[in-house]
């Protein structure tokens, strides 16, 4: 456990060398947020003023169905689209960083857009598998749940490295989750996600802002909890930024040593080679 902590906090430390030197990749994870605000706005304004945000019942007819299910599988592709494209420009620029370059946040968006095709591809087809989940979920609840979970882990275990390979090799979406899921293969390790558990270290991290709230609700001030709750949420939003530009990171490094074998620069091979260790 400790090893495995110890491990993990080295690993966020060697992103976040890489970060510190370009702390404007922080503005991707923060516009990616925005922009995913405003999809789920855009969608669940109209749904919630008809009614239709409720999944259909199981004699609701063909055509409450189908307007249900195509507003689902729009969000997802509007969203899928809005999260590749912002995992794509910081990934670029880590990537650039790490090849000895200098990176600037016009970099990352020319980046981006010069894979738009491959972006809006890799969106459908992960809004169809987030749509085919959705309806497996919906029409069989818990069983549904329990399926649609495991089918779900599988899913981002596979797709892991999509985004790096996208950037790295401009390959369309089958090709990139084919690529994904060879590197993976040919150095897989049980412990992939479990030695890298950045959200277990982050969620540890944003225990204090929780505790704040707790002793101001002891106190019984009215100031100290409002003061305590808007504390808590810009500390939680900081953490979550600096926790998505650290995990782009670390992914980008990670396709570069399973592709190369060699460690970029800022990460040590045998840290990486503990990420990911061959069968």
């Amino acid at each position: 456990m400790f090893n495995r902590i110890s491990y993990t906090w080295g690993l966020m430390r060697a992103s976040w060398n890489v970060l510190k030197k370009d702390k404007t990749l922080l503005l991707f994870p923060l516009l990616s947020g925005i922009c995913c605000a405003l999809v789920l706005l855009s969608f669940a304004v109209p749904m919630f003023v008809s009614g239709a945000w409720h999944p259909p019942a199981r004699d609701a007819s063909s055509a409450q169905t189908t307007v249900y299910y195509g507003f689902v599988f729009l969000f997802y592709l509007a969203n899928y689209f809005v999260i590749t494209f912002f995992n794509t420009a910081i990934i670029s620029c880590a990537m650039l960083r790490m090849a000895g370059g200098e990176p600037t946040v016009g970099d990352g968006f020319r980046e981006a857009a010069a894979r738009l095709p491959q972006i809006a591809g890799w969106a459908l087809l992960s809004a169809t598998v987030g749509l085919i989940l959705r309806i497996i979920e919906d029409r069989s609840k818990w069983v549904g749940r329990i399926v649609a979970g495991l089918l779900g882990v599988a899913w981002t275990v596979a797709s892991f490295m999509v985004v790096p390979v996208l950037v790295a090799e401009r390959k369309g979406p089958f090709g990139a989750l084919k690529g994904s899921t060879e590197l993976l293969r040919q150095t897989w390790g049980e412990q992939l996600v479990g030695n890298f558990s950045f959200g277990m270290m982050f969620g540890l991290l944003g225990l204090p802002a929780f505790g704040f709230i707790i002793v101001a609700l002891f106190l019984g001030s009215a100031t100290a909890l409002v003061l305590s709750i808007a504390f808590a949420v810009v500390w939680l939003m900081a953490l979550s930024l600096v926790q998505s530009a650290l995990q782009s990171i670390f992914q980008a490094a990670v396709y570069l040593y399973a592709r190369n074998r060699m460690a970029p620069a800022g990460f040590e091979s045998d840290m990486l080679a503990s990420a990911l260790r061959s069968k």
